[in-house]
């Protein structure tokens, strides 16, 4: 019965998707749906992008294990990402009328840097989307106990999301994800109140949280290396995912530029309170099934909420809760799938191969969607043993050091040359590998960090050098032409 439950699900998020895709006629409406989504359209749309399975499983394993202090990347970092989208870049992006991030930085610092920026978010988005197709076949494996392999549910689970991202673009992405977005919230807070019941109350489950102190977020008489690391791992998913196209094709989405600013500060807002349920439940989940729990935890703490699920609560919130886990994850990944897909070919492809058609762009937005999606699904199957956290924290290390310099300064610093944007992704993506192959320096001072300070002071120094050698030249030539006039 659960099985036939979830397989109607996605049969009709299927259909939905397929639906919506009778409105894409043109690249803009593939890409970014006609610029035309409503303010909670968009929301839902950034909410459930964000709201993957690294928050529902990965997140709620490492905070039974950690705390607080252990997921201040996400969803603490990633939800204020969005919040500083709206607050900072949203505005000034959406006024210019574009399809892909990549083409700011072609406008701004010219086609090296676009390329080399668009190649930098493309690849980021291989951990985020593999640890999405990760999800989806864990998930089928527990449906199905077992009888589908985790392989297998990978290929069935990204083949699902595929046919409708393939087709529908941005329009199919934004109507299923509005409806995702209400199937995630019903179904956990309706298993937050279930589990809340079987562990002896609200209150219960929050007094163990705090004696345990899993509700501590700050370091606790932390060294300067221990803070130095927490704010590394705060910064990595709140500024590293800034330059993301998934993040831009929501803006540029929007119908206007006030709803471009509201919908990533209302979703942001709401993700971070949102995350706060999934956590709730696995808390509860080591009250209710201690030593089961226990055990999870030193095999596979994501395994703790379905583990849950399955064994403790009735057919009606097992159907809501792999609901809403696959909306989570369907929603994430499609929307994942078309953002380097759409870059690419924007981006790089246009560079290499000039003068294609809209029809002609948007067959290869469509074939690019296919192509990135296999690969995909060979780099999860290739990273099984790896926990989502991990694949999707990780990913966001990449932007942070190569793309998220060049597109601040390029906003608000007026002096920002060309010069300096190579330099700061050259510099930052450099000295992030060198801490990442030198043994040890990865553990004296964090990787994300170096490469960001590298990639600031590549951009200050490529851009200031060359314009104080210019007018040094100019000065000396003017005080060999006229002396008396520069006596200095």
């Amino acid at each position: 019965m659960l099985i036939a439950f979830i397989a109607a699900y996605l049969l009709g998020s299927i259909a939905l998707g397929l639906f919506a895709a009778r409105r894409v006629h043109s690249t803009a409406d593939y890409a970014v749906a006609g610029r035309s989504l409503p303010l909670y359209m968009v929301v839902a749309t950034t909410f459930a992008t964000w709201f993957g399975s690294e928050l529902v499983l990965g997140v709620s394993a490492q905070f039974v294990q950690e705390g607080l202090g252990g997921v201040v990347e996400d969803p603490f970092g990633a939800g204020m990402c969005l919040v500083l989208v709206g607050l900072f870049f949203a505005y000034k992006l959406y006024k210019k009328n574009l399809i892909t991030i990549g083409d700011y930085y072609r406008l701004r610092f010219g086609r090296t840097v676009e390329i080399l920026c668009s190649i930098i978010i493309i690849f980021s988005y291989l951990g985020w989307v593999a640890a999405q197709v990760a999800a989806l076949g864990l998930v089928f494996n527990l449906l199905t106990q077992g009888a589908m392999s985790i392989t297998a549910g990978m290929v069935l689970g990204t083949l699902i999301v595929l046919i409708y991202t393939l087709y529908g673009g941005m329009w199919s992405v934004a109507v299923t994800d509005l409806v995702q977005m209400v199937v995630i919230c019903i179904g956990l807070l309706a298993m937050a109140w279930f589990a809340a019941d079987l562990a002896g109350g609200t209150a219960h489950v929050v007094d163990y949280a705090t004696t345990q102190g899993k509700l501590r977020l700050l370091p606790e008489n932390a060294d300067g290396k221990t803070w130095l690391f927490f704010i590394a791992a705060g910064i990595t998913m709140m500024l590293g995912s800034i330059p993301q196209q998934d993040v831009f094709q929501r803006v540029m989405s929007s119908k206007d530029a006030t709803v471009a600013q509201l919908g990533p500060i209302i979703g942001g807002s709401l993700y971070i309170l949102f995350a706060f349920v999934p956590m709730f439940i696995v808390t509860a989940a080591v009250l209710i099934m201690p030593e089961g729990a226990q055990a999870l935890m030193a095999e596979d703490p994501q395994k703790i909420l379905p583990a849950l699920v399955m064994n403790h609560m009735p057919l009606a919130l097992q159907i809501a809760f792999f609901g809403a886990l696959l909306s989570a994850i369907m929603s994430t990944a499609s929307a994942t799938m078309l953002a380097p897909s759409t870059a690419f070919v924007e981006n790089v492809l246009r560079n290499i191969k000039p003068g294609l058609s809209d029809a002609q762009t948007l067959k290869a937005m469509r074939l690019s969607v296919l192509v990135f999606t296999i690969c995909v699904l060979i780099y999860a199957i290739t990273m099984q043993d790896s926990s989502i956290y991990e694949m999707v924290s990780g990913a966001y290390q990449v932007p942070l050091v190569g793309a998220f310099t060049p597109l601040v300064f390029g906003l608000y610093w007026k002096r920002a040359t060309t010069q300096g944007a190579v330099a700061a992704v050259v510099l930052g993506i450099g000295v992030w590998l060198l801490f990442i192959v030198v043994p040890g320096w990865a553990e004296a001072f964090p990787q994300q960090l170096a490469g960001l300070l590298a990639a600031v002071s590549g951009m200050l120094a490529g851009s200031l050098l060359p314009q104080w050698l210019h007018n040094r030249q100019d000065a000396v030539v003017h005080y060999e032409t006229d002396p008396q006039a520069c006596p200095a």
